[in-house]
């Protein structure tokens, strides 16, 4: 891989790191610590992850018009004067504030990132891509463990290891990330919804709607993990250092699984649109297990699959749309998919929580299966009107 690319490996860990020692818990403080109720919850991560939607598609667009290292700068800033003002200002509406700008802030990093790896290694196809994700786990592993460690003494030291993560993200931008800046595509000062683009390229948009809106109820679903399960595994006893280690295994999972994936991807999936549909029948039957396990075990191996199905669609879906992307429009394609992950990651605990406040767990577990059929059959038929190699790129 390009040493380039290395910098933006670093810097994924780092950022990760830095907010997977908080979002894996946002639920279980503001229910169990600041006594609201589990839709009240959603509606405050909805809060975050709406931000999150605008940020990325902000970010992306910027990274198209004056380029990614000044959007990831300001993006980072943002972050950061959050999560410091967190350190000292952490009763319920403060923290609801905070939480909303540092998904705001974070939202404008991710399309940069992503499409400054698919610039920096464009030969590199879905491994660039893969790379980032890989790197997002890797920070999603060692932050949860730490945050669940740090969580035992106090959530004070979270929101402290939250902000130093960010300082050292910051840095490495600011110094590191200069050098990627003349590398990336060119920016181009035109409004992003400009009409000719859209008439140009109305057929490769629409495939990518399609896939986003698969996507999205992937994320929906993947995101009850954060959110109803997390606060599920404190009602039948688990504690908030085991529920740190489920995430701390999905990540672990992630990095070492790596060359048995390459390999399957390799001999047997090497359609990125088969790697899609592969993955969410695997979620389906994380969430099958889910259903039936009251124990650590029983949510460990359900962990364990629906790791399996993320790594196959999560890198799947960017590397698509990098593929569908018109030249100069790869950071407006990047800030669409990550938007929807964001969008999903916003609707997906107010929906969770009001299924089961009104009627359990059970029924949540029952109605993120039949969503995920709808996105098995959306990614069937998103591509039918798009030449092949746009649609179904090999890996």
């Amino acid at each position: 891989m390009p040493k380039h690319l290395w910098l933006l490996i670093i810097g994924m860990i780092i950022n990760v790191t830095g907010s997977s020692f908080l979002w894996p818990l946002n639920t279980v403080y503001i229910h169990d610590h600041l006594g609201k109720s589990l839709t009240f919850a959603g509606f405050v991560l909805m809060g975050n992850a709406g931000a999150g939607v605008v940020g990325n598609l902000i970010g992306g667009a910027l990274f198209d018009r004056v380029g990614g290292y000044r959007s990831i700068l300001i993006g980072i800033s943002i972050t950061f004067g959050s999560s410091l003002g967190l350190i000292f200002f952490h009763s319920f509406y403060p923290y609801m504030i905070f939480l909303i700008t540092l998904g705001f802030g974070g939202g404008m990093v991710f399309p940069s990132m992503y499409a400054y790896a698919g610039t920096v290694w464009k030969e590199g196809g879905r491994k660039a891509y893969n790379a980032i994700y890989v790197a997002q786990n890797v920070g999603v592993a060692v932050g949860a463990a730490a945050g669940g460690l740090l969580a035992s003494f106090s959530f004070q030291w979270i929101f402290v290891g939250n902000a130093i993560m960010y300082v050292a993200f910051f840095l490495l931008a600011f110094f590191g990330y200069r050098s990627l800046a003349h590398r990336s595509a060119e920016p181009v000062i035109k409004n992003v919804l400009d009409d000719r683009f859209v008439i140009k390229s109305r057929t490769r948009f629409r495939a990518l709607i399609w896939l986003c809106a698969a996507y999205f109820i992937c994320w929906l679903a993947y995101v009850q993990w954060q959110s109803t399960i997390a606060s599920y595994t404190q009602d039948i006893g688990i504690s908030l250092s085991h529920y740190s280690l489920l995430w701390t295994v999905n990540g672990a999972i992630i990095v070492l699984g790596q060359p048995l994936l390459a390999y399957i991807v390799k001999n047997w999936l090497r359609v990125t649109k088969t790697q899609i549909i592969v993955g969410i029948s695997i979620f389906m039957v994380s969430f099958l297990v889910a259903s039936q396990a009251n124990i650590f075990m029983g949510l460990m191996t359900a962990m364990i699959i629906l790791t399996i199905g993320e790594m196959l669609v999560w890198p799947a879906v960017p590397t698509i749309a990098g593929n569908l992307a018109p030249k100069g429009r790869e950071g407006f394609y990047q800030g669409v998919v990550n938007s929807t992950a964001t969008g999903g990651r916003m609707f997906g605990p107010i929906v969770g929580g009001l299924i089961v406040d009104l009627s359990g767990i059970q029924s949540m577990f029952y109605v993120v299966f039949c969503l995920l059929i709808v996105g098995l059959l959306i990614t069937f038929i998103y591509d039918r009107n798009i030449v092949p190699e746009a649609s179904s790129q090999v890996a």
